[in-house]
């Protein structure tokens, strides 16, 4: 007999920081606000924060936890009342709540009869803040005295247009070659996605200035001169990216004079003569933690190229999850890619006990890829190995030793969620994976991941340990099994180097890596994948993200280098530290400006720059169930590093940038209220 369920039911939640002595704590109340009581059920939760299952809890037990992920159950014989409230008290987090973020997104009760009743829930509150929570993207007001007269971002190489001209209705781009029509071709298509009911690109039957694509020999790949004067409007390039640019500087420019006509003009003369300062300027997107559809990718993509961003590192795998298809193992989607109650993933950070959750088709993968390449954006791959596993064993159980015993635990506490680097089977899966991955991705750039693998990795693993005596010797196998049950509480902190799972997971890399050259791919990885330096540094290459000076030793010992230090380039990471601010402060906070001003090469020699690719902002997807906070964190924190990647730091000015900010496209369009 199944039990009567309360028509209203709300759970809430606060955080008591830590103050005059007292310990902090995490409060959550089940109210039942119906007419019947509640008994037989359990209270499951998540969000970003994490509940330490051995630490205090007052009112209920800990039954289970995986990562972010926990249920509680109520004392024995318990019963909800009508009008009575369940409490609990935490005092035990594997870090203290910053953010209102930081709390429960999602909650439901189980039912013993196997059913669920989703609960009502609020964000988190704290104990010493009322501030109103914010979300959606800080507005940058246009101010009525700009520090330019034209609306550009990035701002170009070199800028000298003057006087005033009528704007015009729209342009209609005449190429003379190939590679001019595909780029007229890519820019109707960005500004459709973008500006659909703005007009800016449209017919001369509609009032369209024609703007001749005049091919142009001895220019890079990504520059163009753009050219004012009264009868003409024309854009020189040797590319189609080097006009696609041309045509989006030409787009911003109409944009602000056609939005704001007191403060910025359309040119009647002059030119604008452009090319990047770096070669890499990316955004990766992880879209294991919170999943997002085809056309939000999309459109995210169409976001870089307005920005003139030319790398999408696309992060399909992670512990949460599993996004690709793969012909040869269909379980990693049938699998991997849902989260729900009962299922082998349970909700994790704000996902319902409903099935739910999502993955790309190849048909749907090969249609973003070839539009992105359109818009001058390459998309980067990455499968996360070793570690990082956690959705990809449980669809692919064969990727942990069988006569493993004991567990280890992830920094985000997830228990041994390490593919076996001994076993010949694991090669076997992965090289078939990436195989389906390379016809996918013609970029050739492959990333490994190659981050966060824990002390205690295969510890347990008799094979693990026969291969580390045979390559490490006996002492050192015998010190890594001693590592069974480590549990790392500090993001970030696994410091792996001169570790058995140091010498195991190098060893992996450098087989991955030399399989990924033989099909002639580059391959990525995160700072942690220098351990040992074993991969081919003339094949590879690294994102850095704990800090420049890290940066700047890798670049010192060879290898190639794209920079993204968490404190700054973490798009994740709060823009500053109060409570009503989303996101995470794990490694810092940064605002718009902090970003905007930032120098990722500083103390870098001279040397050590000729190994830089270039910069990358990176988008974690842990806080961001509420879309209004993606636009928030994103924008314009995006366009600042957009500007570092492509202008001169002569040239910059925050002035300007702030200025102009506010007139570039945001993904959902939500701004703060």
């Amino acid at each position: 007999m199944s039990t009567p369920r309360p028509k209203a039911l709300r759970l809430e939640t606060l955080w008591n920081p830590p103050a005059d002595g007292k310990e902090f704590s995490y409060v959550l109340r089940l109210k039942n606000l119906g007419t019947a009581p509640l008994s037989n059920f359990s209270l499951c939760v998540s969000g970003p924060g994490r509940v330490d299952p051995a630490g205090r809890v007052e009112g209920a037990t800990v039954s289970q936890r995986l990562s972010n992920f926990t249920e509680f159950q109520p004392p024995a014989d318990f019963v909800l009342g009508a009008g009575e409230t369940w409490t609990i008290s935490v005092y035990a987090l594997s870090w203290q709540f910053r953010h209102w973020t930081d709390g429960a997104t999602s909650a439901y009760l189980a039912l013993s009869d196997g059913s669920t009743i989703v609960l009502s829930i609020e964000p988190t509150r704290s104990s010493v803040s009322n501030a109103p929570l914010k979300r959606g993207a800080e507005i940058y007001p246009v101010p009525v005295n700009a520090p330019v007269q034209v609306s550009i971002i990035p701002w170009p190489n070199h800028v000298a247009v003057t006087s005033r001209r009528p704007l015009p209705a729209g342009f209609a781009p005449r190429a003379q070659s190939a590679e001019g029509e595909a780029a007229a071709q890519s820019f109707a298509a960005l500004v459709n996605h973008l500006f659909a009911v703005e007009g800016i690109v449209r017919t001369e039957a509609e009032g369209a200035v024609a703007v001749a694509l005049k091919d142009v020999a001895g220019f890079g790949p990504e520059a163009y001169r753009l050219s004012f004067d009264e009868e003409t409007l024309t854009v020189e390039a040797s590319s189609r990216t080097g006009f696609l640019y041309g045509l989006v500087t030409l787009g911003q420019i109409w944009r602000g004079a056609r939005l704001h006509p007191g403060v910025f003009q359309f040119p009647a003369s002059g030119e604008i003569v452009d090319e990047p300062a770096m070669g890499w300027r990316g955004l990766h997107l992880d879209v294991a933690r919170q999943f997002y559809g085809a056309a939000e990718v999309k459109k995210l993509i169409a976001v870089l190229a307005w920005n003139k961003l030319n790398r999408f590192h696309w992060h399909l795998s992670d512990d949460e999850a599993w996004r690709v298809e793969i012909d040869a193992y269909p379980a990693l989607t049938e699998i991997g890619a849902w989260r729900g109650h009962g299922l082998a993933v349970p909700p994790l950070l704000g996902s319902s006990p409903a099935r739910t959750g999502g993955y790309y088709t190849k048909a749907v993968i090969r249609e973003i890829v070839a539009e992105a390449r359109s818009f001058g954006v390459e998309i980067v791959p990455e499968i996360d190995m070793p570690g990082h596993c956690y959705a990809m064993q449980q669809a692919i159980p064969e990727l942990r030793d069988p006569a493993e015993v004991g567990s280890y635990y992830s920094v985000q506490g997830f228990p041994d969620n390490c593919i076996n680097p001994a076993l010949e089977k694991t090669y076997e899966i992965v090289e078939t994976i990436l195989l389906e991955l390379i016809e996918l991705f013609p970029f050739k750039i492959i990333h490994l991941g190659a981050d966060e693998v824990p002390l205690g990795a295969w510890s347990g693993s008799p094979a693990a340990l026969d291969r580390l005596r045979t390559v490490a010797g006996g002492a050192v196998a015998d010190a890594h099994a001693k590592r069974l049950n480590v549990v790392t509480n500090t993001h970030g902190a696994d410091d792996i180097h001169g570790s058995g799972a140091a010498i195991l997971q190098a060893e992996f890399l450098s087989r991955v890596q030399r399989f990924l050259a033989s099909k002639g791919c580059i391959t990525g990885g995160w700072e942690e994948a220098a351990h040992g330096d074993v991969i081919d540094k003339a094949k590879s290459y690294l994102c850095s993200w704990r800090n420049v000076e890290v940066s700047a030793e890798l670049a010192e010992r060879g290898y190639d280098m794209v920079v993204c230090p968490g404190q700054v380039y973490y798009l994740d990471m709060a823009l500053r530290p109060d409570w009503d601010e989303p996101g995470a402060s794990w490694a810092g906070t940064s605002d718009a400006e902090k970003l905007y001003n930032f120098d990722p090469v500083g103390g870098w020699t001279a040397a050590q720059k000729q190994k830089l690719l270039g910069i990358q902002a990176c988008i974690w997807s842990e806080p961001m169930t509420d879309r209004a906070v993606f636009d928030r964190l994103v924008f314009p924190r995006i366009s600042g590093l957009a500007e570092t990647g492509w202008t001169k730091p002569s040239s910059k000015s925050w002035e300007r940038f702030k200025a102009l900010a506010g007139l570039m496209p945001l993904l959902y369009g939500l701004q703060q209220s």
